[in-house]
């Protein structure tokens, strides 16, 4: 399966007359007009909540075989361009949107996000009551959907609703492979700013990486080598790093075996770890604890955490739909018992959903936001340097035991 699923090829730019539906699994219709694409295309229905930032939110590749909803009524203001996309390419499967940008107006744009759904082939929906959808996925939970235009959207109801619910679920879904970099490489700190020899060598492993994460430890001095998820251990020992990283990224946790393998035995070779997002899952389960999808989601860039060591509320940028079931209070021994003892680190202040882990007897941490942040909010950025701090406790536990 492709990480876009379309059930007919888009066949042109939408003039933004056509007709178009989204259509839910539970048999909700909604009817608008077209937008991006002309076509059709199914995926599971999402909501986002942030007001900024929609070009870094469908170029992220953790949005892949999604139908996002933003919630924020005007969309595509600012238009598009070259710099801000996290990806190489947008990854949601269809996006949905109440008003429209007739034109954009910024000084850095190159396009308008229409054009630029058109031009990949990505298919829209745009002028119906998005708060409407949101209220309704909050109700019922995240559901299969598909977005129709043009000549696909005048075929019967029930025949669109029948081919929403023969699509496959998100649960059970394997898609880090399918977005991933096909080749290792390398983001050097010079290429972010960073005047000086690199501090620090790690290994980022490639879930659905957002471009701006490996500049974020660039630009603190570490060169990071880029892999992509179908990486070995081999493949990690062959850089020499000093750290691991796992990034974010599409689909259900409970498909990685091949990376819960691989964490596994970084931890048990004792490096230093870090993962953020799907990255938090995977330790999670390396761990021995379970993971589970989640009613709708956390999606956008207003959530709030608390980080326990600190005491301290964070804003946070998030997009996941699955998340760890582990106990939120205390330190346990983790039920894989090798690695010791392990504590929640941070959780969500809406739903008390895991949003950290912290290992206490091996250098490893997660969270399930992005501190990376793009776009915003930076409220988070210290968890690069905390792990900075990581990797040079080890280096230096390491260089005195030699």
């Amino acid at each position: 399966m492709t990480a876009q699923t379309t059930t007919g090829a888009p066949t042109a730019p939408a003039t933004g007359t056509e007709p178009a539906l989204l259509v839910l699994e539970d048999g909700r219709i909604f009817r608008g007009r077209a937008y991006g694409a002309l076509g059709s295309t199914l995926g599971e229905t999402v909501f986002a909540t942030g007001m900024t930032g929609y070009q870094e939110t469908i170029t992220d590749p953790s949005y892949a075989r999604q139908l996002v909803v933003q919630t924020a009524p005007h969309i595509g203001n600012t238009g598009v361009n070259s710099e801000d996309a996290e990806s190489r390419r947008i990854w949601v499967a269809g996006y949905v949107v109440r008003d429209a940008a007739r034109r954009p107006s910024n000084w850095r744009s190159e396009m308008t996000l229409d054009e630029d759904l058109a031009a990949q082939s990505v298919v829209g929906i745009r002028g119906i009551d998005t708060r409407a959808v949101t209220r309704h996925l909050r109700e019922a939970g995240s559901m299969k959907g598909g977005i129709f235009s043009g000549a696909a959207a005048e075929r019967p109801d029930a025949e669109l609703v029948a081919e929403v619910q023969a699509q496959p679920s998100m649960k059970g879904a394997r898609l880090a492979e399918e977005v991933t970099a096909a080749e290792a490489y390398v983001v050097e700190p010079a290429d972010c700013g960073w005047d000086g020899a690199p501090r620090f060598t790690l290994a980022a492993i490639d879930l659905g990486i957002k471009g701006m994460t490996p500049f974020r430890f660039a630009e603190r001095g570490v060169r990071v080598h880029v892999l992509p998820a179908t990486s070995t251990y081999a493949d990690i020992q062959a850089v020499n790093p000093d750290g691991v990283f796992m990034s974010n990224g599409p689909g259900d946790p409970a498909t990685a075996e091949a990376q819960v393998g691989l964490l596994r035995q970084v931890l048990d070779a004792k490096t230093p770890f870090f993962g953020i997002c799907f990255g938090n899952q995977i330790l999670g389960r390396a761990l021995g604890f379970s993971t589970y999808k989640l009613r709708f989601g956390h999606r956008g860039i207003n959530q709030p955490v608390l980080d326990k060591t600190t005491g301290r509320v964070e804003i946070t940028s998030q997009n996941h739909g699955f998340a760890v079931d582990a106990p939120l209070e205390g330190e346990v021994t983790a039920p894989h018992e090798r690695y010791g003892r392990v504590e929640v680190s941070h959780f969500s202040l809406n739903d008390k959903v895991v949003e950290g882990l912290r290992c206490l007897d091996l250098p490893a941490s997660s969270v399930q936001y992005h501190p990376e942040a793009a776009a915003g909010p930076h409220d988070s950025a210290y968890l690069f340097d905390r792990f900075i701090d990581v990797m040079a406790a080890h280096a230096g536990s390491t260089k005195e035991e030699n």
